[in-house]
C-alpha cells in the first residue's frame, strides 16, 4: 500500500496527516514535501497525525525526526497524534516519545501548542 500525506496549515501550525505505509520508498518524498511546507509557509509548530498509518520502518521514523530537528530549530514543538497500537509500540521503542509528545487527537494536540482550531 503505497502513502498518500495530506498537509493542512492551522495558524502557525503545520498538521501532517500520513496514510498507508511509511517506508523507504516512500521517504524521499514526503521529506522533500514536508520540507516545503514548512519553508513556504509561516510555521512553527507540528502536528503528525498517524491514525491511518498500517506500516513504518526505520526509514519513516528518520523523516520524522529529521523534521523534528528543523521545528526545533525554528522554536517550535512536533507533537504526534491519533497513533495506532503498532506505531505507538515503534515510537516507544524508538525513544521517540521521549521527545515528542503525544495527544489523542488533532483537537487536542491543537490545544496544547496553544492554536485554537
Amino acid at each position: 500500500m503505497a502513502l498518500h500525506s495530506d498537509f493542512d496549515v492551522v495558524g502557525d501550525v503545520l498538521i501532517v496527516r500520513l496514510s498507508g505505509e511509511l517506508d523507504h520508498h516512500e521517504t524521499e518524498a514526503l521529506r522533500d514535501i514536508w520540507k516545503d511546507m514548512i519553508y513556504n509557509n509561516p510555521i512553527k509548530h507540528v502536528i503528525l497525525n498517524l491514525e491511518q498509518v498500517s506500516f513504518m520502518d526505520s526509514s519513516g521514523l528518520g523523516v520524522v525526526l529529521g523534521r523534528y530537528k528543523e521545528v526545533i530549530q525554528l522554536g517550535g514543538e512536533m507533537m504526534v497524534c491519533s497513533v495506532s497500537p503498532p506505531i505507538q509500540r515503534l515510537f516507544e521503542m524508538s525513544g521517540l516519545f521521549k521527545i515528542v509528545r503525544k495527544a489523542e487527537n488533532e483537537r487536542y494536540a491543537l490545544e496544547a501548542l496553544g492554536v485554537a482550531s
